[in-house]
């Protein structure tokens, strides 16, 4: 049977055309906590900077190693571990995650000097690297067909509100306490989500039709009876491509893969720049670090509003257009916030624009990526993606550590760093994105 023609009575269908419950909702609004987290976690380090510049006389250079090593540990997870929540299941992989990021960024609060804080936070970042590429696959995967596009913008718009609010009570905790506080209470918050996962998160429908088995219906509809949708009369096999690395880079997948790695890789390189520097730039010109921690909070405020746009407005506009005039527009607000004076209310407008526009790009990317591969591919795809691509998210702290530490300033290191975005939107101009031909129709990311 066609992967197009899947009968009406086959669970994905059901998710596919019947209108989404309230369970399912609340599946997603997991899935955005979980990257709330995230956004918290991976951005934990650079609330903590000024701090830990000071407290142990370090440079730029070193903090630059420090907020990269993170960074290392998400490019290794999501590429060894990323992958095996098409092998175990999105559930699974979610859970083995928490048991990674937890203690990891708990002993960062505990850690002496640069080497442990770095080698913590390769850690911590592996298990963020695998969790992505699963929340990513199970918010596709419980979303209804129109709000495919949606529901992984809600998804990916956690990553910001983590920011936004992890911002907030850095900046209040860093008028009373130290640097390590920060770490402990994003440590505890992720400890939390471990029982709301065990409870409300089941696992994703579209997995289990895909593995099979002898009780593969059964426990599917039992899910569909969580959900409040009808019961499936049956599960129809595919001839879907096996999840592996190496089909990602075969036939129709080939050239799609290479262009988002490159995408994506090139627009992590400005984006973690102006994520990872923001609170030590601006501490730079003057202003105390509780301050600092606040421009961070306008940057990300301003990127969950982005990535919330961009899935309301992508059914009307289309995704593709939508996602090359935000890489674009990234490229330019980087520049501009690199010359803006030291006027606390001109930093915070300029970082609201810039996080709009370069995480509502972000948003855009992992819709892509969730459209262009099937079922048996998503986490995969999304772990290879996302673990390549962030060779450039590594790569583009470091390389502003190394321009500023040898004197560059921030108006000429960010225009450097501003290339990524703009090239990227270049890629996503030349490359046609088509999506996956899956059990039902896709939406368009024409």
């Amino acid at each position: 049977m066609s992967s197009a023609s899947l009968p009406a009575d086959d669970p994905r269908t059901i998710l596919a055309d019947n209108p989404m419950r309230l369970r399912q909702c609340v599946a997603i609004a997991i899935c955005f906590l979980l990257n709330a987290l995230d956004g918290f976690d991976i951005l934990a380090v650079t609330f903590a900077a000024p701090g830990i510049a000071r407290d142990w006389g370090i440079g730029p250079g070193a903090v630059g190693i420090i907020v990269s090593m993170g960074l290392v540990g998400m490019v290794v997870g999501s590429l060894t571990l990323g992958q095996l929540a098409d092998r175990i299941g999105r559930r699974r992989q979610i859970l083995l995650c928490l048991a990674i990021i937890i203690p990891g960024m708990m002993a960062c609060a505990f850690a002496t000097g640069v080497v442990m804080l770095s080698l913590l936070r390769a850690l911590t970042g592996l298990g963020l690297g695998a969790m992505l590429a699963a929340i990513n696959a199970m918010a596709a995967e419980f979303a209804s067909r129109p709000r495919r596009d949606l529901a992984v913008s809600i998804m990916a718009a956690g990553y910001p509100v983590g920011g936004i609010v992890g911002g907030w009570g850095a900046a209040q905790l860093l008028r009373s306490h130290g640097w390590e506080s920060i770490f402990l209470t994003g440590g505890l918050a992720t400890a939390l989500m471990v029982p709301l996962v065990l409870l409300l998160l089941p696992e994703s429908i579209g997995w289990l039709a895909t593995r099979g088995g002898p009780d593969a219906l059964a426990r599917i509809n039992a899910i569909l009876r969580r959900l409040g949708q009808p019961p499936a009369a049956r599960i129809v096999a595919l001839a879907e491509p096996r999840a592996s690395m190496g089909t990602l880079f075969t036939g129709r997948y080939r050239t799609m893969t290479i262009a988002l790695i490159l995408m994506y890789g090139l627009h992590m390189m400005t984006f973690y720049y102006a994520l990872g520097w923001a609170p030590s730039l601006v501490a730079a010109l003057g202003f105390d670090p509780s301050s600092a921690t606040i421009v961070s909070v306008a940057m990300n405020m301003g990127g969950a509003i982005g990535g919330l746009t961009l899935g309301f407005l992508s059914p009307r506009l289309g995704l593709r257009p939508l996602v090359i005039f935000g890489l674009a527009g990234a490229a330019i607000a980087v520049s501009i916030f690199g010359a803006v004076p030291a006027d606390f209310l001109l930093l915070q407008v300029a970082a609201f624009i810039l996080g709009f526009l370069a995480n509502g790009s972000v948003v855009g990317l992992y819709a892509l990526i969730a459209n262009v591969y099937p079922t048996t591919l998503r986490a995969t795809g999304t772990g290879a993606v996302i673990g390549f691509g962030r060779f450039g998210a590594a790569f583009g702290p470091f390389l502003a550590g190394q321009l500023l530490a040898a004197g560059a300033g921030r108006g000429v290191t960010s225009m450097l760093l501003a290339l990524g975005s703009g090239l990227a939107a270049l890629v996503l101009l030349l490359v046609q994105i088509r999506a996956a031909e899956e059990g039902c129709p896709q939406p368009s990311v024409a």
